[in-house]
């Protein structure tokens, strides 16, 4: 997909408000969710027991951690947006995050970004950005997340 080309924080203001894309399909693998559980040592088993999974979940397959749906937002951020005349881009921290539907292993899911409200700080401006990570073929996302950047030109 073609990515949302923002130049500076003039380019940041003029989007408020408006959608800003979508990255392309991916695929949610057990083994990422796996490599996930051992970096935070999050081993519950509704993550990495496929056996127990399929008999006692009542999702069938292993899920993703919601933090591991929620990193998903920063590793495809710039798959949906690309910038020039910025010194710097912050991630100043999150403001909402909800989970409302398991990332299964096995299913494709996107990022949606769409930008918010917009306002001048000193030497910038900062953002916030609506982040969802859709599902295919399901009504409600695996995250929703209102995401806080600053923009230095």
């Amino acid at each position: 997909m073609a990515r949302t080309r923002i130049s500076g924080p003039a380019g940041v203001k003029a989007l408020a408000g408006k959608p800003l894309g979508t990255s392309d399909w991916q695929t949610m693998r057990y083994e990422d969710i796996k490599a996930f559980a051992d970096a935070t040592g999050d081993h519950q088993w509704i993550h990495v027991d496929r056996e127990r999974c399929a008999k006692e979940s009542p999702f069938g397959a292993p899920i993703a951690h919601g933090y591991l749906s929620l990193s998903r937002i920063g590793g495809l951020f710039f798959e949906v947006l690309e910038f020039d005349g910025m010194k710097h881009i912050l991630n100043y921290g999150l403001n909402k995050v909800r989970f409302p539907n398991p990332l299964k292993a096995g299913a494709r899911y996107r990022l949606v970004l769409a930008m918010g409200e917009v306002k001048d700080v000193q030497g910038g401006v900062e953002a916030q950005l609506l982040g969802t990570i859709e599902l295919e073929n399901e009504p409600k996302p695996a995250c929703a997340a209102e995401i806080i950047f600053r923009f230095f030109g």
